[in-house]
């Protein structure tokens, strides 16, 4: 029995021996290339920006839930849903008979504080013409002082108190502070309101603005659009056109792109509304005659000086996905960046940690 274990045990070892001198002979497997997920951005192409549209969503230049900036019951509410307004047209009005009283009450309490003035004044004028005929004393006359000057302060302490009873009376009438329309009432007629309870919203549709996101390759060309049409999906085949107003200097962190907003009048025969979808178009860029010389604009976090005397960026090369590092120059701050030479239209740029890449590494786009 005790020899069979000897004999089981010798066999294992040689077992075990057997495979490890076979996993030895074995070759290497070749290990995987590390393919690094990157954020890049494509030098802006002309006839691209051209080529494409954008989705957005019309808005209000100005739009405004109007409100009391005191309480009450609503006394009269002259507007309804739709109607359009001036500027200085009644929105609504509180009963002013509570703001009215005491408007009634703090000139009362100024009047009494003036009475009270004009007796401390006569009794000074007394005091001082008795000092000056030695019947009273110099501590006399400046108690009577500190009275008229305790008479003088109540008598502005009451007007402060009149201006604002009057103040809080003027708002109890809400009016509309610009053209425009009753898109939403929130009250009823006699109903009691609180301060700063929307009351109704008005909107100035007298021109309209039209959001739309541009991607970051893309967005240095936007200054150069002279010619910008928008059609909505409400009115199609009726192209309008539009303007810049303004171009926000930060990306959004999710989808890496600016918004810009675009500006244009109501047209004649329909209406634009606020929240209506359409597309925005551009019609021409008026470049420069040498756009490679002006310089490309790319974010700062694409430039990277590991020397310290020659600035690079990363290029991507679409066909095999590699890297590569390219000198570049400099130009100017650019409102999203800089603005740099030796990039050209349609190049893949790294936008986002630079410092961990190599020549020739692998790399995917990080959507």
């Amino acid at each position: 029995m005790r020899q069979k274990r000897r004999a089981a045990r010798a066999l294992a070892i040689a077992g075990c021996a057997l495979a490890l001198t076979l996993a030895a002979c074995e070759e290497p497997q070749e290990q995987t290339e590390f393919v690094r997920p990157v954020r890049a951005m494509k030098i802006q192409d002309a006839e691209t920006f051209v080529q494409r549209s954008f989705p957005g969503r019309a808005a209000a230049t100005r739009e405004i839930n109007a409100s009391f900036r005191v309480g009450g019951q609503l006394f009269k509410r002259p507007i309804d849903l739709g109607m359009e307004v001036k500027q200085g047209d009644l929105i609504a009005a509180l009963d002013p008979a509570t703001y009215q009283a005491e408007v009634d009450r703090t000139n009362a309490e100024l009047a009494s504080a003036i009475a009270v003035l004009d007796r401390a004044d006569q009794e000074l004028t007394r005091q001082s013409t008795l000092l000056e005929e030695g019947w009273v004393t110099e501590a006399r006359v400046q108690t009577v002082q500190a009275t008229q000057s305790a008479a003088q302060a109540a008598v502005i302490a009451a007007r402060s108190a009149v201006a604002r009873a009057e103040l809080d009376l003027s708002y109890t009438t809400l009016t509309a502070p610009f053209d425009g329309v009753i898109v939403e009432t929130y009250v009823e007629n006699f109903q009691t309101v609180f301060p700063e309870q929307p009351i109704a919203r008005i909107v100035d549709t007298s021109q309209i603005e039209f959001w739309i996101s541009i991607p970051e390759g893309l967005i240095s060309l936007a200054p150069y659009v002279r010619e910008v049409t928008v059609e909505f999906d409400a009115f199609p085949g009726q192209a309008l056109p539009a303007q810049i107003k303004e171009i926000k200097n930060e990306a959004s962190q999710t989808t890496r792109t600016f918004d810009v907003n675009l500006i244009m009048d109501q047209p004649e025969g329909f209406t634009i509304l606020p929240g209506m979808a359409g597309r925005a178009s551009q019609g021409r860029l008026d470049l420069p005659e040498d756009l490679s010389v002006t310089g490309f604009e790319v974010p700062l976090a694409a430039i990277h000086n590991p020397s310290g005397d020659q600035d690079y960026v990363w290029v991507i090369d679409e066909e095999t996905m590699a890297v590569s590092h390219r000198e570049i120059t400099v130009i100017e701050p650019a409102p999203r960046g800089m603005r740099v030479q030796n990039v050209a239209p349609g190049e893949w740029v790294v936008i986002a940690g630079v410092e961990y890449l190599r020549e020739g590494q692998k790399v995917r786009f990080e959507r």
